[in-house]
């Protein structure tokens, strides 16, 4: 049986990368800094994956096994080394914590002559899998790096599925949305392509990237904060708002002009993609907290994130993108009190005002289209 040893055995983890590598014959080794995870995966040697939906599907996940990465490290470096693929679900900020280990891993992997091995984060980041190597060649010597270089390929991905908080009574057990969505970098992958079911192996990764962050990432953003702004809860309850729905709407229509006229995705095809995006927003069978999908706003107010970036590149394009404007000043304005960020936020905004607050956070002048039209847009 084929070994994946995937780093990160949260929801994730479980729900979608797991569930997507054992259901094309993968035996999946997760790791984990959870005890209570790895000793539960370790007991049970299974968990069941359930779907939000009218039909309640759901799909128990055998062949797993797990290792605690602070008490087992030496039982992960021999898995890497022995691994016919390493996966990541951790979140980008905590690669550069994981990058030693594996990076541990790959230089025994390569005393050992093996064959080609690929290492995939499948974070919610652009470029993750760049991320994770240039933190895992800082801890290999020049002549490993040299060896690695010919043998183990880090393609980018892009990954979608939204996993709800939420409680179960086997820690194990997770609940997912139906639709997801791994598209991995081909162009970079290391040996012979895997014949796994649900991957998506494509030339042009970042057209796919744009086309999931300007669309899924920034749509449930949008949903956050405009409905924030509405007084609402869940991203279900924005959804049923008209007005709330309407902004939605005409921003992803301004991303997706992006994406349509910068990576040629047929523009029919992509509204249809925009609808089947409204409606997992819509899914009354996952209660996604506004507040959880609003956390971070500094992070998502970033240059080359779900907000600014479109508006950018629409902006040198020329195009209108008065819609995501709107949503940005929503983000810019998020006082949630229980968000660290956001309180941060709004204690720049009270000490330097909205342009130079943005500017900060963004990098860009003060006096730039980009924010002068985010700042016109806040109530």
């Amino acid at each position: 049986m084929k070994q994946a040893l995937h780093f990160g055995a949260g929801n994730i983890g479980r729900g979608f990368i797991g569930k997507v590598l054992a259901e094309s014959g993968y035996h999946v080794t997760f790791v984990d800094v959870n005890h209570e995870l790895i000793e539960a995966i370790q007991r049970d040697g299974s968990f069941t994956v359930y779907y939000a939906e009218p039909e309640k599907r759901h799909f128990t996940i055998p062949n797993i096994s797990g290792l605690d990465s602070n008490l087992q490290d030496q039982d992960v470096v021999a898995a890497i080394a022995d691994a016919d693929l390493v996966t990541t679900a951790v979140g980008a900020h905590i690669l550069p914590y994981i990058a030693p280990l594996i990076s541990r891993g790959l230089s025994a992997r390569l005393t050992q002559q093996a064959g080609p091995l690929n290492v995939i984060a499948c974070e919610n980041a652009v470029g993750g899998s760049d991320l994770l190597k240039a933190e895992v060649y800082k801890e290999l010597s020049k002549e490993e790096q040299q060896k690695a270089d010919e043998i183990i390929g880090f393609p980018n991905a892009a990954v979608d599925r939204i996993v709800p908080n939420q409680h179960q009574e086997n820690i194990l057990d997770v609940l997912v949305e139906p639709f997801f969505e791994w598209v991995v970098d081909a162009s970079t992958y290391k040996g012979e392509l895997p014949a796994i079911n649900d991957i998506h192996f494509v030339e042009k990764l970042e057209a796919y990237i744009e086309r999931k962050l300007f669309t899924v990432n920034t749509g449930h953003a949008l949903a956050a904060y405009t409905g924030y702004q509405a007084r609402l809860d869940t991203v279900q309850a924005a959804m049923k708002d008209k007005q709330v729905l309407r902004d939605i709407r005409q921003a992803l229509a301004e991303s997706g002009d992006l994406v349509s006229t910068k990576h040629g995705f047929d523009r029919e095809e992509h509204d249809q993609y925009i609808e089947k995006i409204l409606s997992r927003f819509q899914n009354q069978y996952i209660i996604d907290d506004i507040t959880r999908v609003a956390r971070q706003p500094i992070k998502k107010l970033g240059t080359n994130e779900r907000l600014i970036s479109p508006i950018r590149q629409l902006l040198e394009l020329d195009r209108p993108a008065d819609g995501l404007m709107k949503g940005a000043a929503a983000a810019l304005q998020y006082d949630y009190e229980g968000d660290e960020e956001a309180r941060e936020l709004q204690k720049r905004l009270q000490e330097h005002g909205p342009a130079k607050t943005l500017a900060g956070i963004t990098g860009l002048d003060e006096a730039s289209p980009v924010i002068q039209g985010i700042v016109k847009q806040m109530k």
